[in-house]
């Protein structure tokens, strides 16, 4: 079988779906890689290291399967041959066009974000091990920004005091965004609707945030936070205005998979903050956390300085590439038998992770967005 890997074409896009170190275990169980020249350029992966771990340089769409990072644009899915398998993320839920034409091309398509969240598809969780490089960026971010120390200074001028950093949000870019502005000294809290992740807060340092909402737990299948209804949000949004006010710096990390980030920063919020301190909003992509987030800029507002970051993953290619090459490693391990590719459909996360097949779109919560759109 050969797997084939195209450069990525997404503006701002860095990264690459498989790495040397990959290539050289996916050929030692009978799978040929093939890789368009300077691939893996943006994330320090030179061709000749490929050619070293045993790949060849070629059509990145020649491949029976063809790996990505990004989800394809209309050039792109022009390329696959019809019956081809795509890897990649595909935003199911959100680019409905895109999916409607891997259906109309014949291609068998499986988005790393569609993978079931079981122990055992672990090892195949893109979202989660993209999620840490975000995680870990924001907090450095959050720490750039601020025009003030993070952590406790005792000097001869006197004592500085530490930071205090909000996390909002604790699923794996929260936890990791704790860890790393705790690394760097600041005092911090974190808050979260599901109330199974209080221990998780607090064995990394953190305090949790309890807000008197009156909340038994927020939590749905697959360890997602469920949607609140609007009275729970309207409250969730005054009780947080008053907590962010006391913040130097709040990092915002909530989503709801398939729909718009919840509001979670008002503009009261962010006018209760002294001036000076820092917003880093990593649900601009689907919307924003904050009131006054301009997704993909960095804006001041009310005197706070507010970033609307688009894909952080990218902007750290090395370790992230590594970490993704070795998800979709893990996926073509369950797809590959004795060299050839084996889809079992009967397994839930093949079946889970499918989007299109046989000309049609699989995927339940993809058809029915696609259905939406049309």
């Amino acid at each position: 079988m050969n797997v084939s890997v195209p450069k990525e074409t997404a503006s701002g896009e860095r990264r690459v779906a498989l790495v040397p170190e990959v290539v050289e275990r996916l050929g030692r169980g009978g799978v040929d890689v093939t890789i368009e020249a300077s691939a893996g350029e943006g994330a320090h992966y030179p061709d000749a290291d490929y050619e070293k771990s045993g790949a060849k340089l070629g059509d990145g769409y020649s491949g029976q399967v063809v790996a990505k990072v990004a989800p394809p644009s209309a050039e792109e899915i022009g390329l696959l041959r019809r019956g081809s398998v795509l890897i990649g993320f595909l935003a199911p839920l959100t680019a409905a066009e895109t999916v409607r034409a891997l259906a109309d091309a014949g291609v068998t398509s499986f988005a790393m974000e569609a993978i079931p969240r079981i122990s055992r598809a672990q090892s195949m969780d893109a979202l989660s091990s993209q999620a840490t490089v975000g995680g870990y960026r924001a907090g450095l971010i959050a720490a750039q920004q601020l025009p003030r120390f993070f952590p406790m200074l005792t000097t001869a001028a006197g004592t500085v005091r530490p930071a205090k950093v909000l996390v909002l949000g604790a699923g794996v870019a929260g936890l990791q965004a704790i860890a790393t502005t705790r690394r760097l000294g600041a005092i911090v809290q974190a808050f979260d609707v599901r109330s199974a992740v209080k221990e998780q807060i607090e064995s990394l340092g953190a305090r949790f945030l309890e807000l008197d909402m009156g909340l038994e737990d927020a939590e749905a299948a697959g360890g997602y936070a469920r949607a609140l209804t609007e009275e729970e949000q309207q409250r969730q949004r005054e009780l947080l205005a008053v907590e962010i006010g006391k913040m130097d710096a709040v990092i915002s990390t909530a989503a709801v998979p398939g729909r718009r980030a919840p509001l979670l920063v008002t503009e009261q919020a962010v006018k209760n903050m002294k001036p000076g301190s820092v917003i880093v909003d990593l649900a601009a992509e689907t919307g924003g956390n904050c009131e006054l987030t301009q997704p993909g800029e960095t804006v001041v507002r009310e005197g706070v300085t507010i970033a609307g970051p688009f894909n952080l993953a990218s902007t750290m290619p090395d370790h992230a590439s590594s970490l993704y090459a070795r998800n979709v490693q893990a996926l073509l391990e369950l797809m590959v038998k004795e060299g050839e590719l084996a889809l079992d459909f009967e397994d839930e996360i093949i079946k889970g992770a499918c989007i299109t097949r046989d000309g049609e779109i699989v995927h339940e919560g993809a058809r029915n967005a696609a259905g939406a759109t049309a």
